[in-house]
């Protein structure tokens, strides 16, 4: 049986490093994100993002992340493989639950779904999934 889950989260730190400057201004970072989700994803995650921006603000970025709490009533943890884009003023991004790297309740947990964040520290969220 499927699911659907909706979330708000909130950034609480967010630390980046660029690690290569590129021609004509953009630039390849690092960021290690965590944050607080509320609602049917509950807990708290850390992501590690790569990001390549370009010389204008806006960028790609892949990741993953780990949640770790709650998905409806089950307990757990769960990795989500991100890939997304910032526009400048929104990311939105869409995402995969890895397979086998579910713990606890979550474990067998299979989805995807996505987040938007406006510039700054808050967002939604969303995850269809099924359990095995």
């Amino acid at each position: 049986m499927s699911h659907q889950a909706s979330a708000t989260f909130e950034i609480t730190s967010w630390d980046e490093k660029p690690y290569e400057q590129l021609e004509g201004g953009g630039k390849l970072s690092r960021a290690t994100v965590a944050q607080t989700y509320h609602g049917d994803l509950e807990g708290d995650a850390r992501t590690e993002y790569l990001m390549a921006y370009r010389a204008d603000g806006t960028a790609d970025f892949v990741g993953l992340q780990r949640l770790a709490g709650r998905v409806g009533q089950r307990s757990g943890s769960l990795v989500l493989q991100v890939s997304g884009t910032f526009d400048g003023s929104t990311a939105q991004a869409t995402w995969v639950v890895v397979p086998g790297a579910g713990t606890g309740e979550l474990s067998g947990l299979r989805g995807k779904g996505g987040f938007a964040a406006p510039h700054g520290p808050k967002g939604t969220a969303t995850l269809d999934y099924d359990l095995e």
